[in-house]
């Protein structure tokens, strides 16, 4: 399985998003993975690791988050596949895994759209070489 790295929606999957408006609450497992070192898109220069750059993203992003109705819910580093294969060279695909709580899929692209996650978004761009995000719900 080849996974595309992506930091942010193709056009298609934003769109889909919007689809699961039913009001209901909403879970996104995040899948991260950090680049070496931090790299700015305005061309700073820094000595922050990219998981250090996203970790500035996150202590702004967590609060903001929680004034709108959502919550962090647990963060944890990623050790092991127990169950399942990847291709080859791919077995440390992801560093970290979280998981973030939103009222609905509506208040996830409230908070993710507006301007303030934009600007602090620099960090999170600097930081990630990819990620997976994937809305989750209660239910079967």
């Amino acid at each position: 399985m080849i996974v595309e790295n992506a930091v942010y929606p193709k056009a298609e999957q934003f769109q889909a998003l919007m689809g699961q408006n039913d009001g209901k609450p909403i879970v996104m497992l995040n899948l991260l993975k950090f680049k070496d070192k931090a790299v700015y898109a305005d061309g700073r220069k820094t000595d922050l690791t990219g998981q250090q750059a996203y970790m500035l993203y996150g202590q702004e992003m967590s609060p903001f988050v929680e004034s709108n109705g959502g919550k962090f819910i647990w963060m944890g580093k990623v050790e092991a596949l127990a169950i399942g294969i990847v291709g080859a060279g791919q077995a440390d695909l992801w560093d970290v895994a979280a998981l973030m709580q939103y009222p609905s899929a509506e208040a996830f692209m409230k908070i993710a759209t507006h301007p303030k996650v934009q600007e602090i978004g620099v960090h999170r761009e600097a930081g990630l070489a990819g990620q997976l995000l994937i809305l989750c719900k209660s239910g079967g």
